[in-house]
């Protein structure tokens, strides 16, 4: 092999070993943060069920609330469609069980073992201001998760004869 070759096939390889490398590094820190994803322990300023929301339940259940946050992958369960509550209780939304199930008085029902849902009730009952706001905070994000309930599918319409 002529020495021009060579100094070819190496300057092909210099320059593609760092591009490898950045590929490399970028995907072992992804898979790192999805496994060392940890819900915040700190406490919003906003009292609104939408903000909540945003803060504390999107990264897994996903800004729509369907359940494919950016932290789902890393979880053994999937974290179920929000927007659906209603509809898996027979078009009634359980507005004190999700309640419970948030602020962790109530164990799933759904899951044997580890509960992988953080239990919010500690960070959203935090003292603020002198106030206990946890009960309002916990009222508001369920009341929000009310609101995003999908629509009943409609009736199809009887025949006429």
């Amino acid at each position: 092999m002529a020495s021009s070759q060579r100094a070819f096939i190496v300057l092909i390889v210099l320059s593609i070993l760092p591009l490898s490398v950045a590929a490399w590094a970028q995907e072992t820190k992804a898979d790192s943060e999805k496994q060392n994803y940890q819900a915040p322990n700190y406490l919003i300023e906003s009292l609104e069920g939408r903000d909540l929301f945003r803060a504390y339940c999107s990264a897994c259940h996903g800004a729509d609330a369907r359940g494919g946050g950016p932290a789902a992958a890393s979880m053994k369960t999937k974290p179920p469609d929000l927007t659906r509550i209603a509809e898996r209780r027979g078009g009634v939304f359980p507005l004190a069980y999700v309640e419970r199930f948030i602020s962790g008085e109530q164990p799933s029902a759904e899951t044997h073992g580890q509960r992988e849902m953080p239990i919010w009730g500690p960070i959203l009952s935090q003292v603020q201001r002198d106030m206990n706001l946890g009960k309002v905070r916990i009222r508001n994000l369920a009341k929000y998760l009310e609101s995003l309930q999908a629509p009943k599918a409609a009736a199809p319409p009887e025949a006429t004869r």
